[in-house]
């Protein structure tokens, strides 16, 4: 390893927690990791950014807190489709799939062209990871930018096939109808049907308290805020 990634996994592995390991893993986590606390990996954002090839080196170690820490700092205007999707099939559970590959794609120039592909792959976390990266790239793209057609379809898709798909995939079909119901302002109604038609989407959460968003709840929600339509500055978290 260069001295400047064996830094960061030193870094990484005194920040680490057995708990926080734990945790991790009842959510669906998978060795390697330290399990390191999403603040604390944001407190080595600022030194790993200047480095984007330590970056990249961070995410092909295979372990999970480099691997998030590493879509926490590459720049997606620089990620090529060769990169993300290497990345999409080593994303092992649904953290680094809907969100640390998910939000790099999403910020990137392939952003749904890589949706569009992922979306269809028989993994199901590198599905999840098409439904996540297309459902985050709306939360931040203008709607005169949005094929609202193709929206559109892939709305009546979730309210047909979401409870005979795979267990992750029915969450982000369940969050793509969500955002599309609270970000896209001419899609709202549609989405809103659709959220009452899906009604509730059962997930094998494992052994944690996790809840899934009742779609119908949460875009009801957003029209009381007065947020329609509002969009995200970024994704990535």
């Amino acid at each position: 390893m260069a001295n400047a990634l064996q830094e960061v996994m030193d870094k990484l592995q005194e920040l680490g927690t057995e708990q926080t390991k734990n945790t991790f893993m009842r959510h669906g986590a998978r060795e390697p990791l330290f399990g390191v606390k999403v603040g604390d990996l944001k407190k080595l954002v600022k030194a790993v950014r200047k480095d984007q090839q330590l970056a990249r080196d961070l995410f092909d170690t295979g372990n999970s807190d480099a691997m998030y820490l590493a879509g926490l700092t590459v720049d997606p205007a620089s990620a090529t489709k060769e990169m993300l999707r290497h990345w999409a099939r080593s994303a092992n559970w649904y953290m680094l799939a809907e969100y640390t590959v998910a939000g790099v794609a999403a910020e990137s120039p392939f952003a749904v062209e890589l949706a569009r592909e992922w979306m269809a792959s028989p993994d199901e976390f590198v599905a999840c990871c098409g439904w996540s990266t297309y459902a985050n790239y709306i939360s931040v793209t203008p709607d005169e930018r949005l094929d609202l057609e193709e929206l559109s379809r892939l709305l009546r898709q979730v309210e047909r096939t979401i409870h005979e798909e795979r267990n992750r995939v029915r969450y982000t079909m369940n969050v793509f109808v969500i955002v599309v119901g609270t970000s896209v302002r001419s899609l709202h109604g549609a989405a809103a049907a659709v959220a009452e038609a899906i009604g509730n989407v059962r997930v094998d959460v494992g052994r944690t308290a996790c809840k899934v968003p009742l779609a119908s709840d949460s875009i009801r929600l957003a029209e009381a805020k007065g947020t329609i339509g509002k969009k995200k500055k970024t994704c990535i978290c």
